[in-house]
């Protein structure tokens, strides 16, 4: 699980990640990213931790298979947190192929689009 600080829930952090930032799209999964934003409902003006959620539709399959992507996903991006600019948004959307992908593909899909967002060496 991801810690509850590094979650995003509203519907307008899932837009703002989504239409503002920027995308990097692999054969499994497309991840949104929008650098170090402000949080208005954190007081004070500090930096919120980054914060990543994730879509996945019925595209990728059946609910076990969805909630199986979503596992590995939140796994992944929850090693990765540290990689990320604090106050950073990320969205990872999970393409069809997703489904039938195992942990490693994944991971290496996601360090691939972490990489060419963030600009830098992702593991």
């Amino acid at each position: 699980m991801l810690p509850t600080e590094n979650r995003l829930r509203r519907r307008q952090d899932f837009a703002a990640a989504v239409r503002r930032g920027r995308r990097a799209g692999r054969p499994l999964l497309v991840v949104h990213l929008q650098a170090e934003t402000m949080d208005p409902h954190v007081p004070g003006g500090i930096t919120p931790p980054a914060r990543a959620g994730f879509v996945v539709s019925k595209a990728v399959g059946g609910a076990v298979q969805r909630n199986l992507v979503k596992r590995r996903l939140r796994h992944l991006i929850r090693e990765r947190l540290a990689l990320l600019p604090p106050g950073s948004l990320v969205v990872v959307r999970a393409l069809p192929g997703a489904g039938g992908a195992d942990h490693a593909q994944l991971a290496r899909d996601l360090d691939a689009a972490l990489q060419r967002l963030l600009g830098g060496v992702a593991r």
